[in-house]
């Protein structure tokens, strides 16, 4: 009730058509974002917590304190994600290389874990162990864009930048959503790990258009 009343509201509104950046690297970082949280929400907002509570027999509290835990120790891996990238890249941030080697990386988890369930494999150690893999990967994939948004973004339009960028982030996530109950019901839980291998490739060949950052002009962004 004490911030100033036209905190955050624009002197004028803009066009639907302007909220798509005027630098390609934005636009194709997005894109890449909306793959990105597809994948994840693919498999792991409904499969997943049906498929253990219905064929391994998790209970239902069971179920919550695992995926409550999972959700914790992703955090804790995105929040030192800057200091692992700094490190490996000689102190320096991340760029597009950066992006496609760790969307690579991605793509192999679920496409392995679809793989493991599909030969028999233990389905407990095979999905409990590909899950905390999958959460340290895709922290790390998420820690990336969250820096290349901002190393990309226009100096006076960042925040339109950034909400274009989580506008995808959250069409990602609710086509994720919608797609794990309707493909879990049609392919079970591995064909929701290979729709989670598919959207990983499809951010991973739409990372290919991201520029190395300190190489690249901001004309050329």
């Amino acid at each position: 009730m004490l911030l100033p009343s036209e905190l955050g509201k624009m002197k004028s509104k803009p066009k639907f058509a302007q909220v798509f950046s005027n630098r390609p690297a934005i636009n194709w970082l997005s894109a890449a974002r909306f793959f990105l949280f597809g994948s994840r929400d693919v498999w792991f907002v409904v499969g997943l917590p049906v498929f253990l509570y219905s064929a391994l027999g998790w209970s239902f509290t069971g179920v919550g304190t695992f995926m409550a835990l999972w959700v914790i120790g992703y955090g804790i891996v995105q929040a030192s994600s800057p200091r692992l990238l700094q490190q490996g890249d000689r102190g320096r941030g991340p760029n597009g290389s950066t992006a496609r080697l760790w969307a690579f990386l991605l793509m192999l988890l679920p496409a392995a874990i679809a793989f493991g369930l599909g030969q028999g494999w233990n389905p407990a150690w095979v999905l409990v162990g590909g899950l905390i893999l999958f959460g340290v990967v895709f922290a790390v994939n998420s820690a990336v864009h969250s820096y290349l948004i901002l190393a990309y973004a226009d100096y006076d339009k960042v925040s339109m930048n950034v909400g274009f960028y989580y506008m995808a982030n959250a069409g990602g996530r609710l086509t994720g959503t919608v797609l794990s109950g309707w493909v879990y019901q049609t392919q079970g839980l591995e064909g929701c790990l290979w729709w989670s291998t598919a959207f990983v490739a499809a951010a991973l060949v739409l990372s290919i258009r991201l520029p190395d950052v300190r190489l690249q002009s901001s004309a050329e962004l």
